[in-house]
Parts: structure tokens; C-alpha cells; sequence
């Protein structure tokens, strides 16, 4: 593995909200594929609590009759792949490590928003609970969720926080512990199995979650030779050189294949 390249970058300092410095680099811009098939789990609703108010997710594609779907691997035209995180992973910049403010997440309507997204190990990971049910007695004060987060490297999963959140607006903060070389971060609920979501840990800013065509966007990456990763927790993962030139757009493709 390439020498992670270690800088500190400055802060842009603004006055009434206006940058007094541009953020210098290039643009990494590009799409993400996949080779196989869309897949997803699907789970009965009437197996898990709350089942009437989890069926209310006012995302009509995870809801089919009784059943709530999953959707694992998200696939469009081009066999455009949603949801893979990417990143420069060559970089470590322990300016933006030190100043990072956390990732946030939500439960609402038994759905962790997002799907993927990204950590910083050792930074904190804040979970808030939006769910309260006014039709059942039981719930008006909030739907229990119990979000467990896990340290995954390949088949195997560690604990890193298991905690209740029984009424809504209630939340937790811990900080994301990862130990393992190549780990990543999942969240599950406990009361709700098909409430997952999967994270990959970055060392700096330059990382984009593509959208529903694949695409994504990259800015303010430094001028060189760069190692950048494509990383779904379903599909998989791939990893290509690339060089990146001052102010100039960089156009590039990954495919993870099944």
C-alpha cells in the first residue's frame, strides 16, 4: 500500500459569509457502476413492534404490502450503482480529523437516514430518534429503537455501542471506535432489523456518496498521483490510480464487479 500523504490544510476565512480565499485543487468527478443485478432482503412487518406506524415510511418503495424491502444493492441505467461511497484514501489530513464535528444520523418512520455514508475514527457519531406513534398508546411518547453499531471486517462484527432511545427526540453521542485495519462502521436497530446503515472511515475531505445515477463530485482535491476507492457494503469495493491537476476537471469511472 502507497505512503499516506499527510497535509494540513488551511482555513478559508470569510467575512459576512463570503470566502476570502478559493479552495485550491482540482475536481474528481465521475460515476460509479456495477456489473450484477439490484438485490434487497425483505423482512414482515408483523414480525417486529410497531408494525402499523413502520409501514407509514412515506418511501413507497420500501413498503409492499405487509412486507418492508431493503433495498441492498441499488442499480439504474448503466448499471449505475447508488449509494457507493467514494474516496480519496492516499491523504491523511489531520487538520480536518481533528475539526471534524461528527456524523449525525436519524431514525424516522423505522428508517435510518441515510443508507451509507462516512466516519472518522475516534470523532463522535450522534443518533437522534424522530418516531413517536399517536395511534398507540404504548408509542405516543416516542417508538423504541435501539440503535447497535458494530466494527465489521469481513463475516466478522464487534460492538461498539449498543443503546435504547425510547422516546422521540430522544439521541446518544458516542465516539466511533474502529480497531482494525480496513473496518468499516454499521448501525442497526435492534427492535427493527431492516433499520441498517453502513459507513466507511475517511482521513479527509475528500469524498462524495454517489447518487441515483452513479454520479459524483469531488472538489478541492491536491494536484498529484492519488489512490481513490469506490466502496458499497453490498457490491463491494475497487481502487484506481488517478492524477489530479491544479483547476482542472478530472473525469474518471469505477466498477465494482460482482
Amino acid at each position: 500500500m502507497r505512503p499516506a500523504l499527510i497535509v494540513t490544510i488551511g482555513l478559508v476565512v470569510t467575512v459576512f459569509g463570503t470566502p476570502l480565499v478559493a479552495l485550491a485543487g482540482g475536481i474528481v468527478t465521475g460515476k460509479v457502476t456495477y456489473n450484477g443485478k439490484a438485490e434487497q432482503k425483505e423482512f414482515v412487518f408483523s414480525k417486529f413492534p410497531n408494525a402499523k406506524f413502520c409501514s407509514k415510511n412515506p418511501h413507497k418503495e420500501l413498503v409492499q404490502g405487509d412486507k418492508r424491502i431493503m433495498p441492498t444493492i441499488r442499480v439504474g441505467t448503466g448499471g449505475a450503482l447508488r449509494d457507493a461511497v467514494v474516496a480519496v484514501t492516499d491523504i491523511e489530513d489531520h487538520a480536518f480529523m481533528d475539526a471534524f464535528n461528527g456524523t449525525k444520523h436519524i431514525g424516522a418512520f423505522c428508517e435510518w437516514l441515510e443508507f451509507t455514508g462516512i466516519v472518522v475514527n475516534k470523532k463522535n457519531f450522534h443518533v437522534e430518534n424522530h418516531d413517536a406513534d399517536p395511534d398507540d398508546p404504548k408509542s405516543l411518547k416516542g417508538v423504541l429503537h435501539n440503535p447497535h453499531a458494530f466494527e465489521t471486517l469481513g463475516p466478522s462484527s464487534t460492538t461498539v455501542f449498543n443503546i435504547a432511545l425510547a422516546e422521540i427526540g430522544s439521541k446518544l453521542d458516542k465516539p466511533v471506535t474502529l480497531r482494525k485495519q480496513g473496518s468499516t462502521f454499521r448501525l442497526q436497530c435492534d427492535q427493527h432489523e431492516f433499520m441498517q446503515a453502513f459507513f466507511m472511515p475517511v482521513t479527509n475531505p475528500y469524498y462524495a456518496v454517489a447518487n441515483e445515477e452513479g454520479g459524483f463530485e469531488i472538489s478541492g482535491v491536491p494536484p498529484g498521483k492519488h489512490r481513490i476507492m469506490a466502496w458499497h457494503p453490498f457490491a463491494g469495493k475497487v481502487e484506481i490510480d488517478i492524477e489530479v491537476t491544479e483547476g482542472v476537471k478530472t473525469q474518471t469511472s469505477l466498477e465494482i464487479k460482482k
